[in-house]
């Protein structure tokens, strides 16, 4: 996809690539090489103060009469917007602000994520980093595990004690709320904690989470078994053998996607990898989600790995490989790392 030069955005994470500042009342047009930063007084100092030398920042009251004056001045004749962030209302009064300066508008639905799909060194060293500081929370929490264990904690203690842990209790954003599955909770690949579920020793334990290094976010899942030494390591020992050979099954899916992942193969065709393990082994009905999904601003950017996607992979995109098997009424299973496309292969982050 060529990269759009003269566009439109209000998401927060765009601005901020675009900017180096964000915030939850502002818009940027961006033409050629110039970036206009427009927000209200209650953030236009901060703005000013934070945003990169190639941004003019500009203090109103309505944004889109400012916009309409700079897209006037320049003699633009062409705006590109995503559809999905406009509500109608607003996409009515742009429409309309266009017309009267013979700009025409061309929607582009998720233009601002092609753009970034391919990850600078800089964006791959902080998402690293972000994953780093993930697993160290994660052995944090396992520690803590063996401790609790002893009082039977629920699923919203172990959420609630999550969090500190991937925090760092205080020091870092998460890059969403972390999912906690105990046993059949766990059949929900997106679990909301419950105060009736708790955790006991030899059960299964689904734990999915992230945290943000410099806005850039990081996520992983494990799951866990609750005997001897609890962790959050790949090699996990259940009692129970028919849920160990559902774990073996996901846990092939993924290293096999690993292994036999490679620059030019489109996302579809990487989501085959992992799914036809688990379809061969008899489950293919139960992992109900796609293989992956980029990583960066966003916890779910492009490229989609999935068995609809188009998308062509390419060194420097960043994108989970997230197999899964649910047993509704029972259990599920799920094994997430990141990797980054190097040399046309995956390197695990």
């Amino acid at each position: 996809m060529k990269t759009p030069l003269i566009y439109i955005t209000l998401n927060e994470n765009a601005q901020y690539y675009e900017c180096g500042f964000s915030c939850d009342n502002a818009l940027i047009l961006r033409i050629d090489d110039e970036r206009y930063f427009f927000t209200d007084a209650r953030y236009s100092l901060e703005a000013k103060e934070s945003t990169f030398p190639h941004t003019q920042v500009i203090e109103s009251s309505d944004f889109l009469q400012s916009a309409q004056e700079v897209l006037k001045k320049a003699q633009v004749k062409e705006l590109i917007f995503n559809p999905q962030e406009l509500s109608l209302a607003l996409y009515q009064s742009l429409e309309a602000r266009c017309e009267a300066i013979s700009c025409s508008l061309k929607p582009k639905a998720n233009f601002h994520q092609y753009l970034r799909i391919i990850k600078t060194q800089d964006e791959i060293d902080k998402i690293a980093k972000s994953q780093k500081l993930n697993k160290k929370a994660f052995k944090h929490f396992g520690n803590a595990l063996q401790k609790m264990l002893k009082k039977s904690p629920n699923e919203k203690q172990l959420h609630y004690q999550a969090m500190g842990f991937l925090s760092h209790f205080g020091d870092y954003e998460l890059s969403f709320e972390p999912i906690v599955g105990i046993n059949a909770n766990a059949a929900k690949p997106h679990a909301l904690p419950s105060p009736k579920c708790l955790l006991h020793k030899n059960d299964v334990l689904l734990f999915d989470a992230g945290i943000k290094y410099q806005r850039y976010c990081s996520d992983m899942t494990r799951t866990a078994s609750i005997r001897g030494d609890i962790n959050f390591s790949k090699k996990q020992h259940f009692k129970d053998p028919f849920v160990q050979k559902i774990y073996d099954i996901v846990l092939k899916a993924q290293e096999e996607t690993i292994q036999k992942a490679r620059t030019g193969m489109s996302g579809k065709e990487i989501d085959a990898i992992a799914r036809g393990v688990i379809e061969k082994s008899g489950y293919g009905e139960y992992f109900v989600h796609s293989t992956g999904h980029g990583v960066g601003l966003d916890i779910h950017e492009l490229p989609r790995i999935s068995r609809l996607s188009e998308d062509i992979i390419e060194d420097n995109m960043v994108f989970s490989i997230e197999p899964g098997i649910y047993l509704p009424q029972k259990f599920g299973i799920r094994i997430e790392d990141l990797v980054v496309m190097k040399n046309g292969r995956p390197e695990v982050l």
